[in-house]
C-alpha cells in the first residue's frame, strides 16, 4: 500500500510546475478502486492489442522486443494506486444566467508534460517506482473516470513500492 500523504504530497509538488499564465491546465485523477482499475486494465489492454496487431510499425515492435513489452497490462491492476494526468484544454465559467464561457489555456501540453515531471519526481524520491502509460487511444480513461468534456487523458501512471528484484 502506498500512503494518501505520499501520493497527495507528490500532486502538490506537481501542482507547483510553472505553466502557461499559470493556467494550471492539468488534473490529477488518483484510482485505488479495484473494480475501476480494472476496469482501466481491459480497456487499455484492448487498445494495446489493436496497436501491437495492427497499428504498431515493425520499427516500433524492434524497439519494443528487448523490453519484453507487449499488449498484457497486469501492472493496471497490481499497482496500488494509478494516477491518471489530464490536460484541460480550456476552462469554464458559467454566468449568473448559467451561460457557459471558454476560457483558453496556453501551452497546454507543454504546461501538463512539466506537471508531470515534478509529479514523476517527487514520487520517485520518496521511494515509489512508477512507468508512464499512454495506450493509444485513451479516451476509455475520461468516459471510465466520468471526467468532462474539456478534460483529455494525458498519461496514467502506476504508482508503487518496486518489488524487491525491480530494476528501477
Amino acid at each position: 500500500p502506498v500512503s494518501d500523504q505520499l501520493i497527495d504530497d507528490a500532486i502538490a509538488v506537481a501542482g507547483t510546475a510553472p505553466s502557461g499564465a499559470n493556467m494550471q491546465p492539468w488534473r490529477f485523477v488518483v484510482v485505488r478502486d479495484p473494480e475501476t482499475k480494472r476496469r482501466i486494465r481491459l480497456a487499455a489492454e484492448e487498445e494495446e492489442r489493436t496497436f501491437y496487431q495492427q497499428r504498431a510499425p515493425d520499427d516500433w515492435l524492434d524497439a519494443l522486443a528487448p523490453l519484453g513489452t507487449d499488449w498484457h497490462k497486469d501492472f493496471l491492476e497490481v499497482a496500488p494506486v494509478l494516477i491518471v494526468a489530464f490536460r484541460i484544454d480550456y476552462g469554464v465559467r458559467r454566468d449568473a444566467e448559467g451561460h457557459e464561457e471558454r476560457i483558453k489555456h496556453y501551452y497546454v501540453q507543454e504546461s501538463v508534460g512539466i506537471a508531470v515531471g515534478f509529479l514523476l519526481v517527487a514520487l520517485h524520491l520518496s521511494g515509489l517506482a512508477t512507468l508512464t502509460h499512454t495506450p493509444s487511444p485513451m479516451g476509455f480513461l475520461a468516459r471510465i473516470l466520468n471526467r468532462p468534456e474539456n478534460e483529455r487523458p494525458f498519461v496514467l501512471i502506476p504508482v508503487g513500492y518496486p518489488a524487491a528484484d525491480a530494476t528501477v
